[in-house]
C-alpha cells in the first residue's frame, strides 16, 4: 500500500488508531485542568498533593512489567481496547474522588491503565504507517496533543460554567466511549508468535538499546521543560505567572504545530537525519532561553525546544516497531522502558540540581542531553 493508493480499510483504520490516541489526551487533558477543584474537594494543601500525585508512579511501574510481559503474546487490539477502556471507566472515579484513599486508587489505576495504553497503540500506529507506506507516527502524536487541548477547553468550560469534576468526565468517557465502540473493531492487529516465546531478554538488541538510550534523553528534556520553563519565566525571570504560562504555552503549541507536519520532514529527510536535527534543534533552543536572562529570549527558545523535541519519540517509537526479527509491539515496549525513567526523574532532578545551585545552571542540563541524543544517531540504522 503506498500513500497514493489509500484505501476505505485504510482510512478507518487510522481514524480509529488516531482515536485511541484522543482518548489518552483528552483524559489528561480534562484531568489537568480540573487539578485546583479536585484537590479542594479532597481537601489536601498543594504540597499534601504533589506527595499524592506520585501515587500514579506505582501504577506505571506495574504497568511497564505487565506490558512488557503481555505483549507479543496477547492481541495487539485487545490490549489496546481493554487499557482504553479502563482509562474512560477510571476518569470519572478519580475525578469525583470525596476523599484522600480514593484519589490515591484513582491515581494508580490512572498510571496503570495510561501507561499500559502507550505500548499497544504505538505499536498499532506502526502497523497502520506499514500499510500506508509513508510516514503517520508524527500526526498520531499530534492527536495526543489535540485530545489534551480538547481536554483542558472542556474542563475549562466545565469549571467555568460550575460542572463538577466528576461529571465532566464522566461526560466526555461518555462520549469518547461511543466513538471507541463504533471504531474499535476498525483497529489493526498484531499477529502473535505462534513458535516458542522468545526470553524477553532477546527483545533487547543493540539497535533497540540505542533507541530506548535516546527516548530516555528525549523524554528528560520534554519532562523537564513542561515542567520548568514556566517557572524559569514566572520566578528566575521574575516576570510572573501568567508570562511563565504564556512559555509553556509556547512550548506547547510549538509541539502541537511540528507534529502536524512532521511526518512530511520525515519523509523528505529521513528518520535518522530528522531525528539528529530536532535533537540539535532543541539543545539550540534550550541554549537561547538561556544564553541571557531575558523574556523575549526565553519565549522563543522554548518555542524552538517544542519545534525540536516534538518529533523525536514519535520517530524512535517507529523505528522500533521497524527492527528485524522483532515484533513490532516487542520493539515499542523497548522504548517505553527508556523513556518513562526520563519522564519521572526529570523534574526531580532539575529541581535538586537548582537548590545546589540555581534554575539556569539546571535547565543547562537538557543542553547537554538534547547534544548527547543527537550524538547518538550517528549509530541508529534505519530499516525500512
Amino acid at each position: 500500500m503506498t500513500a497514493t493508493g489509500t484505501t476505505s480499510s485504510d482510512l478507518r483504520a487510522r481514524l480509529a488508531v488516531g482515536l485511541v490516541f484522543v482518548v489518552l489526551g483528552a483524559t489528561q487533558g480534562g484531568w489537568m485542568a480540573r487539578i485546583p477543584a479536585i484537590r479542594d474537594q479532597v481537601g489536601v494543601d498543594t504540597a499534601q498533593w504533589g506527595l499524592l500525585s506520585s501515587s500514579s508512579a506505582a501504577g506505571d511501574l506495574v504497568a511497564i512489567v505487565l506490558i512488557t510481559v503481555l505483549i507479543g503474546r496477547v492481541s495487539t487490539r485487545m490490549l489496546s481496547l481493554a487499557s482504553a477502556a479502563l482509562v474512560l471507566l477510571n476518569a470519572p472515579v478519580l475525578a469525583g474522588a470525596p476523599a484522600v484513599p480514593a484519589l490515591v486508587v484513582g491515581l494508580t489505576v490512572w498510571g496503570l491503565s495510561a501507561t499500559f495504553l502507550a505500548t499497544p497503540v504505538n505499536a498499532l500506529a506502526v502497523a497502520v504507517e506499514r500499510a500506508h507506506g509513508a510516514p503517520l507516527m508524527s500526526v498520531f502524536h499530534a492527536a495526543y496533543s489535540c485530545g489534551v487541548l480538547a481536554g483542558g477547553a472542556f474542563g475549562t468550560l466545565a469549571a467555568a460554567t460550575g460542572v463538577s469534576p466528576g461529571v465532566q468526565m464522566a461526560v466526555s468517557s461518555g462520549v469518547l466511549g461511543a466513538l471507541l465502540l463504533a471504531l474499535g473493531g476498525r483497529l489493526p492487529d498484531e499477529a502473535i508468535r505462534k513458535e516458542k516465546r522468545r526470553p524477553i531478554r532477546h527483545r533487547f538488541t543493540p539497535q533497540l538499546v540505542l533507541l530506548a538510550a535516546i527516548a530516555f534523553l528525549a523524554s528528560f528534556v520534554e519532562g523537564a521543560a513542561s515542567q520548568w520553563s514556566s517557572v524559569y519565566t514566572s520566578d528566575f525571570l521574575d516576570e510572573g505567572p501568567a508570562l511563565g504560562a504564556a512559555t509553556y504555552t509556547c512550548f506547547s503549541v510549538a509541539i502541537l504545530v511540528c507534529r502536524l507536519v512532521g511526518d512530511r520532514l520525515v519523509a523528505r529527510l529521513g528518520r535518522r537525519a530528522f531525528v539528529r536535527l530536532s535533537l540539535l534543534t532543541v539543545a539550540l533552543g534550550v541554549a537561547l532561553a538561556l544564553v541571557r536572562p531575558a523574556l523575549p529570549l526565553a519565549l522563543a527558545g522554548f518555542t524552538l525546544a517544542g519545534l525540536g523535541i516534538a518529533c523525536v519519540l514519535p520517530a524512535a517509537i517507529a523505528l522500533a516497531g521497524r527492527q528485524p526479527g522483532v515484533p513490532a509491539g516487542e520493539g515499542v515496549s523497548v522504548i517505553t522502558l527508556g523513556q518513562w525513567p526520563g519522564f519521572l526523574l526529570a523534574g526531580p532532578a532539575v529541581g535538586l540540581l537548582a537548590g545546589a545551585t540555581d534554575l539556569r545552571v539546571a535547565l543547562g542540563t537538557l543542553v547537554v542531553a538534547g547534544l548527547g541524543a543527537a550524538g547518538l544517531t550517528r549509530w541508529v540504522t534505519v530499516r525500512g
